[in-house]
């Protein structure tokens, strides 16, 4: 099955395609598609519901959108769904630098630093069909950044399945455990089923 992953972070489609092996994944772009959808809803899957709809719509082919981020139970679960945007004066993306910045500005401090990434994960097809899965990963907030990789919020982080931060595993090591890898096998499971 070909799908079309509804983002334009690299980052992400290396992960969906990394995760579904068994699926032609092709980018926006290699799609036709140049939209930018606006992610207007108040809960992970409803912002990844919106991407794949539009993108479905546009392309005429199977489409597949994560929405994700970090929550704080300190922060009463910010980011969440404004991880992207949070050091943001204008609504829009902000860079990961300045989005770390003020979380480490925000929990200055404060000694419950548990956190967890959520992933919610929405297929739509053209016949109006949608598959949708979510994952989660638990951890805490490092005090300063620790590791190279991932992107976003991985190298403050600590994951507690692998007992380093996001920013210091794998690319495999993180599909193993990541919101956005169990999302995605939980979709993929799903999927095997109505096979």
């Amino acid at each position: 099955m070909k799908l079309v992953a509804a983002t334009g972070n690299a980052h992400k489609l290396q992960e969906i395609r990394a995760i579904l092996q068994g699926y032609t994944v092709v980018s926006e772009k290699e799609a036709g598609y140049s939209g930018d959808v606006e992610e207007t809803g108040e809960t992970f899957l409803e912002n990844a519901l919106l991407k794949a709809r539009a993108v479905c719509k546009a392309t005429g082919l199977p489409a597949i959108a994560d929405d994700s981020g970090i929550c704080v139970e300190a922060l009463s679960g910010a980011p969440g769904v404004h991880s992207a945007r949070y050091a943001s004066k204008d609504g829009k993306n902000s860079s990961d630098e300045s989005n770390r910045a003020l979380l480490l500005h925000n929990l200055q401090g404060e000694e419950n630093r548990r956190a967890w990434f959520t992933s919610a994960v929405a297929l739509v097809f053209p016949d109006g069909g949608e598959v949708t899965a979510e994952g989660r990963t638990y951890g805490r907030i490092l005090d300063k950044e620790t590791g190279e990789g991932g992107f976003g919020y991985d190298c403050l982080f600590f994951s507690d399945d692998l007992q380093k931060s996001f920013g210091e595993a794998s690319p495999e090591e993180k599909n193993k455990v990541s919101h956005r890898g169990r999302a995605l096998q939980a979709l993929a499971a799903k999927l095997e089923e109505q096979r």
